[in-house]
Formats: structure tokens, C-alpha cells, sequence
């Protein structure tokens, strides 16, 4: 979710930097930094807040440092980075560029390294002094313990080194006129201009300047110089790539070349999850949350009662979590929607853990439920995606989603945050109340850790699927979702985004309830779209998709792949990767967040701005 901008050239490169990081603005960020080498120094600036706070301490910094303030006017090669936290506090220390202890190699990172705590270990035991509390910062170390004098070479050992997802650029004073970037999941991109090259996460950094790019691949590392590029494997293997044209306008470029933000921001879902949890699942037998403002251990031992407030698709993601806790950890769990839980006089206190789901961290209702059972006496934890947010400032305890910007009003990349969050929560808590064995954990948490591939297999073959299912139903005036167990929250997420994006009036229920009143909605014309993926449950929810066809309705299903029977009851169907039964959510919901997508957009309708509605409720 953060910005990466890296020149080389003959022009000053500070202003082509801050320029290309105020490109990538949309992208979200709390921090940012610049540095530029000259040949005998690395002169850094970094600031909290946003560009503007930047300038100002470049310009302060300057007037302070008048040889810094030659070699910032004349330095040609230069990175730059605008942060979105993870590890460690928004402060000055933990944003970027960082740097080794000598000062002589600086890196800019994007994403997760998963094994840093043992690499940091490994190098402060050889001298290293890190200033900073991210995980980033292991990468400039550990370029300069593999610094002979090579860039290149540097990067190349350091990446073999590093678990993770990640995408950094480097540069160093040992490898005048050069920087080398490697990506491992992570986007990346090369600019290739005239007798100058960029090199960053996201083509509006540098599309003003060029439209010749170089696509970095998964698992290549790429040495950029004002005359060129060299690509290689992580073995040294050389790579030819070819220069391509991009035609996009300014504003297809911010959204990744999609043509919408709801529908980048659904194809982020797998690196966003990939954020969530990378560094909580190092241990393969269990989730580590020790985030910054994070509950004690002994708090979350000591919860017997769970009361979950939310709302809209938080309220969803809420439903999610409440079965994870439950089948995980054995603790009961409520969950309230909190425009009502504030005024119903609830029932609450000591002893509780009350958790307030809230995107946006500023949502009013949800604010008012937490600030209720705090009052009474409950410990109030936030599952937030926004540092610095007034429920972060009233809450006990907080977990991060960091999902990153979402600009479309509709939610998905953060709603799957949000699950993602409640299972790390649910396996915490089995771990720490002992009701789940080691074995059962060690797979869980590794199918865990495998859904961010698994949803870029499911976008990559999802979309033909889709698109008939919404060339033949997009003029429907209603239709009916149906799940069990989890899949009912998901059925009510997927209905959810059919109301939001394309106006389409939608009823959700839990399958068991259709024969006491909903069936009687059902025509020969009724699309009934059905969670029918792999659960204890499923021979039931065939039944009641075989008691909807009967009525003549079109059964639309959510199938897990490999599944044989499913097709036998269902007009079409749509499979998702097989993982664990009670981590299928995470997929299930994006075929439905497509299909409200694509039925909208035939529609005409603008999913980002739905009509009434606003990304923050800060209001009753």
C-alpha cells in the first residue's frame, strides 16, 4: 500500500521524486521520505504527515546545511517513499528511506519481511545498530553486510536471504549511478525515459515523465541505470525484457490500469491480506499479535465473553468472526450491530472483551457502543485500518487491517482485512486457551497464510464465469442469497454489495429460514445466489437448493473446486480454491463482490460513487 519512486539520470532528482510520491498520494500513506546521493554522501530527509510536512523539512534541513543543500540541488539519483505503517509507530525513525549503520546504503520497501526478527538478530550480533522499529530496516542492513562493492551482487545474496512479500529499491555509495530493485510479490516497475530511468511501485510515479515501461516479475531483480536496465533470476541468471507502452491517462494509471477503483481494489484483496497477516503467522504453530497497542497476552486468557460491535460490512466481517472464535476457541461470542447495541442498555462489564469493527476507525455509532462498554467496565479492543483514528485513541487495544486506501465507496479489500483479522484473532485465542491442538493450528495457520495465492488464482480464471452470470440476470429487480454457518454472513456481505453497487433489491438468510416466509418470493425469473462451498453443512444447503429449483428459480452457486455434485443443482456454478471449510470465506466473497460488479456496470451505474452513500458514517 505504500509508494515507491527511485531516479537516475542527469536531471536533479529530489523534485522528480517528491513529484512522482505526490502521484501515489491516492495510495494512503502517514509518513514519507527522500534521499539523494552525491558522490561523497547520502543526504535523507524524512517527515510524518504528509507531502507538504515533507517540503518543509526538506527546506529546513537545507537552510541548516548548506552543503546539504547543494547536494540536494545537484544529486541525479535519488529515492523516495510515502509509508503506510505496519511495524512500529508513525514517527520520523520508522519512516523511510532507511539505511545501514555506516550511512552508505538506503532502501526503500514496500510489503512484509517475514523472518527479520532472526536476521535482525543475526546482524546486531555482527555490529549492525538499527534506529528504527520496522521490519524494512533489515534490508539496508543486510545489503550492506553483503556490500563488496556490488550493488547488484548485494541485492541479489540479501534477497535469497529474506522470507516475506516485499519490493524494495536500493542504492548505495559503493555503486555510483545505480540502483537495483527486487520484487517478491510486490509490484514494481521501470520507467525507461531518455538517457534517465525510474523505478517504482506504480505507474502514475513517473507516467508524466515516460509511457516505455519494464515489468518486473515475481521473483526478479532488476539493476537501473540512466543508459538502461539489466534483469536477473535470484541465481544471477540474466533476463531479456522487452520495453512496452502504456496509453493510460493520468487517471487510469491511479487505478493500476483497472477502470475503476472498486474493481482494482478487488484485485488488491490477495496483497492486502498478504499485509494482514505475513508477520503474525511467522510461527507456523500459531499467530503472534503483538502489535504496537496490542492486548496482553493475559487479557485475551482472561476473556469468557466476546461482544463484537459493527456495522454495514463490518457488522459482516463481525458474523465471520464470531464462528471462528466460537469453532477455534470455545469462547461465546455476541455480535450486535452498534446503531442498536448503544441505546439497548446492554448487559456488560468486567470480564468482557468487547471488540468495535470500524474501516474507517470514526464510525459513530460504533465509537458510542465501545465508549458504552467501556464505561461499564468491559476491555474495548478496535479493528481498524486507520493509525490515528478516534478509535484507536478510545480504545484498550488495537489491531490493524492494513489493507491500505480503499478510494471506492463500496468495501471489499478492507472487509476481507477485517476476516482476515478476526481468524488471527480466534487462533490467538484458541492457542492461549489451550482448546486447539498444535497439529490443528500448524494447518491452519498455513492455509491461512496461502489464501493471498489462492485469490490471485481465483481472479485469474473467476472472470468468464462471472460474466455470464451477469449477462443473463443484470435486468433482475431482486435476488435472494442463501448460506449456513458462515456462509450466511457471506451471503449477507455478497447481498450486501448488490444493493450498494447496482441498486438491485436483495434478501440474505441464513438457508434454514427460506420454507418460514422467503420462499415465497421465489419465481421462475429469481436469481437465488447460494454459498454452497465445502462445510459440515453442505448436504443441507443442497437441499434447500434443490427445494429453490423445484419453485423454478436460477440457483446461482459458490462451489468449492472439485467438488462433483453441486452442478447437478445449480444453473452455474463458481468455483473457489479448496482450503480449510471454515476459511472459505475469505474466497467465497469475491466471486459475489464481481458479480455485484459486472451487474452493476452493465447497469451503466458509477460503483464507486454509489448514489447516498459515503465511504466514513460519522453521523447517526
Amino acid at each position: 500500500m505504500c509508494g515507491i519512486v527511485g531516479y537516475v539520470g542527469a536531471r536533479p532528482a529530489q523534485e522528480l521524486l517528491l513529484a512522482g510520491l505526490t502521484k501515489l498520494e491516492y495510495r494512503g500513506y502517514d509518513s514519507a521520505g527522500v534521499s539523494v546521493m552525491g558522490a561523497d554522501a547520502i543526504e535523507s530527509v524524512r517527515a510524518v504527515g504528509n507531502l507538504v510536512q515533507l517540503r518543509e523539512a526538506i527546506d529546513r534541513q537545507q537552510s541548516a546545511n548548506g552543503n546539504g543543500a547543494a547536494l540536494a540541488r545537484e544529486a541525479t539519483i535519488g529515492i523516495g517513499h510515502t509509508r503506510w505503517a505496519t511495524h512500529g509507530r508513525v514517527n520520523e525513525q520508522n519512516a523511510h528511506p532507511h539505511f545501514d549503520t555506516d550511512d552508505r546504503v538506503h532502501v526503500v520497501v514496500n510489503g512484509i519481511v517475514e523472518n527479520y526478527l532472526a536476521l535482525r538478530d543475526r546482524l546486531k550480533a555482527d555490529g549492525a545498530v538499527f534506529t528504527s522499529d520496522t521490519d524494512a530496516e533489515v534490508i539496508a542492513h543486510l545489503i550492506a553486510d553483503h556490500d563488496e562493492g556490488d550493488l547488484v551482487e548485494a541485492v541479489r545474496r540479501a534477497y535469497n536471504d529474506l522470507d516475506g512479500h516485499f519490493a524494495f529499491v536500493a542504492m548505495s555509495q559503493a555503486s555510483p549511478g545505480r540502483l537495483v530493485g527486487a520484487r517478491k510479490e510486490c509490484p514494481l516497475i521501470v520507467g525507461v525515459g531518455d538517457g534517465e530511468t525510474f523505478l517504482a511501485s506504480a505507474v502514475p510515479a513517473f507516467l508524466s515523465e515516460t509511457r516505455r515501461v519494464q515489468y518486473v516479475e515475481n521473483g526478479e531483480i532488476v539493476a537501473v541505470a540512466a543508459d538502461g536496465t539489466a534483469f536477473i533470476t535470484p541465481a544471477g541468471e540474466p533476463i531479456e525484457r522487452q520495453i512496452s507502452l502504456v496509453d493510460w491517462d493520468e487517471d487510469t494509471a491511479e487505478k493500476g490500469g483497472y477502470e475503476t477503483f472498486m474493481l482494482k481494489e478487488i484485485h488488491d484483496q490477495a496483497d492486502a491480506i498478504a499485509e494482514t497477516i505475513a508477520d503474525r503467522t511467522v510461527r507456523e504453530d500459531g499467530v503472534d499479535l503483538d502489535d504496537e497497542g496490542a492486548l496482553s497476552d493475559d487479557v485475551l486468557r482472561g476473556a469468557r465473553r466476546i461482544v463484537i460491535v459493527a456495522c454495514g460490512t463490518s457488522y459482516h466481517a463481525g458474523l465471520i468472526g464470531r464462528y471462528a472464535i466460537e469453532e477455534y476457541a470455545r469462547v461465546p461470542v455476541e455480535v450486535e450491530i452498534a446503531s442498536e447495541y448503544r441505546y439497548r442498555n446492554p448487559i456488560v462489564g468486567p470480564g468482557d472483551l468487547v471488540i468495535g469493527v470500524t474501516q474507517s476507525g470514526e464510525t459513530a455509532d460504533t465509537l458510542a457502543a465501545m465508549r458504552i462498554a467501556q464505561e461499564r467496565g468491559a476491555t474495548v479492543l478496535a479493528v481498524t485500518n486507520i493509525m490515528g483514528s478516534q478509535a484507536t485513541r478510545d480504545a484498550d487495544g488495537v489491531l490493524y487491517t492494513r489493507a491500505g486506501l480503499e478510494v471506492s465507496v463500496a468495501a471489499t479489500k478492507t472487509f476481507v482485512c477485517q476476516v482476515a483479522v478476526m481468524y488471527l484473532l480466534a487462533l490467538r485465542l484458541a492457542e492461549l486457551h489451550g482448546t486447539m491442538e498444535a497439529e490443528r493450528r500448524m494447518l491452519l495457520v498455513g492455509q491461512l497464510k496461502s489464501i493471498p495465492r489462492l485469490i490471485g488464482e481465483l481472479l485469474e480464471s473467476v472472470d468468464p464465469v462471472i460474466d455470464a452470470i451477469a449477462d443473463q440476470h443484470w435486468r433482475a429487480g431482486f435476488f435472494l442469497y442463501l448460506g449456513r454457518h458462515a456462509g450466511v454472513a457471506v451471503a449477507d456481505e455478497g447481498a450486501l454489495k448488490l444493493k450498494e453497487v447496482a441498486y438491485i433489491s436483495t434478501d440474505a438468510y441464513a438457508a434454514g429460514e427460506m420454507k418460514h416466509g422467503p420462499i415465497a418470493l421465489l419465481s421462475e425469473s429469481t436469481p437465488v445466489v447460494t454459498v454452497a462451498t465445502d462445510s459440515p453443512l453442505l448436504d443441507k444447503v443442497i437441499s434447500n437448493m434443490q427445494e429453490v429449483r423445484a419453485r423454478g428459480a436460477h440457483v446461482i452457486a459458490v462451489a468449492t473446486e472439485g467438488n462433483p455434485t453441486i452442478g447437478e443443482h445449480a444453473e452455474s456454478v463458481v468455483s473457489i480454491p479448496a482450503t480449510d471449510w471454515t476459511l472459505q470465506p475469505l474466497l467465497a466473497v469475491i466471486p459475489l463482490q464481481l458479480l455485484a460488479y459486472r451487474i452493476a456496470r452493465l447497469r451503466g451505474l458509477n460503483v464507486d460513487q454509489p448514489r447516498n452513500l459515503a465511504k466514513t458514517v460519522t453521523v447517526e
